[in-house]
């Protein structure tokens, strides 16, 4: 050994401590330098999310309202059919009177008339034949009728056709958007809150297109799923954890099982057409089928879950019930599953979500056709909310876009109302160990 002096001594306690220091310092940075990452990566997120759906309310807000126009309309006992009150011309009476009070005279092609018209939804035909049908001593007698607008007057009222585009371009001439005006001007247009968006089905005419027949189609087919996949879901994951053998064949299962969770929900989809369709012969784009098809993409996901719960329960419980002379059933089924029952029950709220959300194993089982009406029976061909959005964003139509952001925001919310049940209901049972 050599001798150092205290100086010496003092100085090679400096160094180290300048290299703890360094080093210390670098390890902050690094701390630092990770949790800003951290907080760069969550506002990137809430930027893209605040950006989405401020992309959706921007463009589906307008579909939560629409106008009306309220005209009187002469029931020519020579226009109307009274026996069948459907095939009358209503909307062509409306157009000529509408025009006969404004003084304007049509031309030698119906142009005029025809313009009129193409304001008026073909909704009011059936309005003035339901009435007419209701009331046959209205024929002779002026009557107001109040029905929708048709889809670009509507929309030109709402702000989303201009005049400054040229004529060519939009859909409704000058003189369209003159007449929308005096009539606006004259209080026979009015707007209000859009309720057949909620009570009625689809339809080819966007103004009168809703949603309630694809809500009914998903709350069938969730119906079906979560008969299917809750029951089939826990079961399995309780005989994995609490009784099956620790085997090859179980190791297998397992594997497979987190193997179909990562699956593509279209090939379930595939699967679905070619097992339940082609093989089973069920019925095409009904609720038993997509509800079968969404349980079997929703087990591998409801497994996982409730094994995860049943993990969690502290074998304690286990020990202290066989200690107490309970079987093995009865130690699984009164006291460990009860336990995990909140962890289970997110689970199945989240995979039943899931489930609502899909759209391509629906479009593969037939769903993509139009379905007018509202569904009542789990074997008749129904529309989907997943579905809906798809049909209505590859219409032709310009209203049908801003439906299809507004059935998004209707789609959303049922998301956002069953994840917040799971959170609920997690925090309200959930047990600390």
């Amino acid at each position: 050994m050599t001798d150092a002096t205290p100086e010496q001594v003092g100085a090679a306690l400096d160094k180290r401590l300048a290299r703890l220091r360094a080093g210390l310092k670098r390890r902050h940075a690094r701390e630092t330098r990770f949790k800003l990452y951290g907080q760069l990566a969550i506002g990137a997120a809430v930027v893209f999310l605040v950006i989405l759906l401020g992309r959706i309310v921007e463009q589906g807000h307008t579909a939560f309202y629409t106008h009306t126009v309220t005209v009187p309309v002469y029931m020519d006992p020579a226009q109307v059919d009274r026996a069948y009150p459907q095939g009358s011309n209503f909307e062509q009476m409306a157009a000529e009177q509408q025009l006969a009070r404004w003084g304007i005279a049509d031309d030698a092609r119906g142009d005029v008339s025809r313009d009129m018209r193409g304001l008026f939804s073909s909704e009011l035909k059936f309005v003035a034949a339901d009435l007419v049908a209701r009331r046959g001593d209205v024929i002779g007698e002026t009557v107001p009728l109040a029905a929708p607008l048709s889809d670009d007057a509507d929309l030109y009222l709402k702000g989303e056709i201009s005049r400054d585009v040229p004529q060519e371009q939009r859909r409704l001439n000058d003189r369209q958007l003159a007449w929308l005006d005096r009539m606006k001007a004259e209080g026979v247009i009015g707007s209000h809150f859009n309720t057949a968006l909620f009570t009625n089905g689809d339809s080819t005419q966007p103004e009168i297109a809703g949603v309630l027949g694809a809500v009914v189609g998903s709350a069938l087919m969730l119906m079906v799923t979560a008969l299917i996949a809750i029951p089939l879901g826990v079961g399995a994951a309780v005989w994995l954890e609490e009784f099956a053998p620790k085997n090859k064949l179980t190791d297998i299962i397992e594997v497979n099982i987190n193997n179909l969770a990562a699956v593509p929900s279209i090939v379930y989809g595939l699967l679905g057409l070619a097992l339940f369709i082609n093989w089973m012969h069920l019925p095409r784009a009904s609720p038993i089928v997509g509800g079968l098809v969404l349980a079997l993409m929703a087990l591998p996901t409801l497994i996982i879950a409730t094994r995860s719960s049943l993990k969690a329960v502290p074998p304690s419980i286990r020990e202290a019930a066989l200690a107490m002379g309970a079987s093995r059933t009865q130690t699984v089924f009164s006291h460990v599953l009860p336990l995990a029952m909140p962890g289970v029950m997110t689970g199945a709220i989240i995979s039943m979500a899931h489930a609502l959300g899909e759209t391509a194993p629906l479009l593969l089982i037939g769903m993509v056709s139009f379905v007018p009406g509202v569904p009542h029976a789990i074997d008749q061909p129904v529309g989907a909310l997943p579905s809906l959005i798809y049909i209505w964003e590859n219409a032709s139509e310009r209203a049908f876009h801003e439906r299809t952001a507004a059935a998004i925001m209707v789609l959303l919310a049922f998301m956002i109302v069953m994840n917040a049940a799971a959170i609920i209901l997690r925090r309200r049972f959930e047990r600390r160990w």
